[in-house]
């Protein structure tokens, strides 16, 4: 099917390529102007401007993808709206605040089109394994209209399903992220207990291969930390500082309004802001090398 792309990032990109090289018609689309470069080295059309996108679509209703940081998400959205032919439908891909979300569709809703959010995960592997996406929107039949394009990025082992109406999706991955927290976590503090216990010599790569055969924490969280250890067993260079991106923070937030305590997300969480003012350590630097691991984020100060 015909689908624009606007944001090509790490995750946009692969979902550009992924979808351009399972033959559907992706237009490109980014604010610079190289990243629409290297997509229609991938098969995608390009298209520098809005105005292309739209040309793109021969005013007829569009399919256009947005994936970028929420903090900016709102206001692109809102402009898509008012370019937009009546019935389009546009994807918000990127983590948003599913309040924002619910938001956003008023609007969206208002201009007789459909706003869909897809909750992503997998990060810089998704191209090779698959995306987990997690799908919310009112409108179940725009829901079916881009199933195709969820039916390609799964493949070959993701998975996608629509959780409900608007700001489902967004909610579903907020609170995967806000487990992804507490895992990371214990992880982080169980490798530094290995490393700064009784016992001098243990092996954390070794450890976490003998973790990693069926035993209860196997987990390609596990696994990735397990990586870490191989190539950088000391983690130099690593400053330790883990930035937090939104979710869990949200999460907290919705779950103290609701009078549900997290200890372990919590905890993870201020560990986090913690890092950020200086108090960095061992397990702090795994935080860092797993970020990297999965998502290819810096390994000491970038924040998305």
């Amino acid at each position: 099917m015909k689908i624009a792309v606007h944001g090509l990032g790490r995750m946009g990109m692969q979902i550009v390529r992924k979808l351009a090289e399972d033959g559907h018609e992706v237009i490109a689309h980014n604010r610079s102007a190289e990243p629409i470069d290297e997509a229609v080295g991938h098969g995608a059309v390009a298209a520098y401007t809005k105005d292309d996108v739209l040309a793109a679509f021969a005013a007829s209703p569009a399919v256009v993808w947005i994936m970028l940081p929420a903090e900016i998400t709102d206001d692109e959205v809102a402009e898509w709206t008012a370019l937009l032919p009546k019935h389009s439908i546009i994807i918000n891909g990127g983590n948003s605040n599913f309040l924002s979300t619910q938001s956003l569709n008023r609007l969206v809703a208002a201009a007789n089109m459909d706003l869909i959010d897809i909750g992503v995960s997998g990060g810089v592997w998704g191209y090779n394994q698959g995306f987990p996406m997690m799908v919310g929107g009112d409108n179940k039949d725009a829901v079916t209209t881009i199933a195709p394009v969820l039916d390609t990025l799964k493949k070959p082992g993701g998975a996608w399903s629509h959780f409900g109406p608007s700001g489902a999706g967004h909610y579903v991955k907020m609170v995967h992220n806000a487990i992804e927290y507490g895992m990371m976590q214990s992880l982080a503090e169980g490798y530094r207990l290995l490393r700064e216990g009784p016992y001098k010599d243990i092996d954390l790569a070794e450890a976490g291969d003998v973790w990693e055969h069926h035993s209860v924490i196997t987990s390609w969280l596990n696994e990735l930390t397990r990586q870490a250890m191989v190539e950088n067993p000391t983690l130099t260079g690593i400053s330790g500082y883990v930035a937090e991106s939104g979710e869990a923070r949200w999460a907290l937030e919705l779950a103290q309004s609701l009078n549900i305590t997290l200890p372990a997300i919590q905890a993870a969480f201020d560990v986090r802001l913690a890092s950020q003012k200086g108090d960095v350590n061992f397990a702090t630097k795994i935080l860092a090398a797993q970020r990297n691991k999965f998502g290819g984020h810096n390994l000491n100060s970038e924040g998305k």
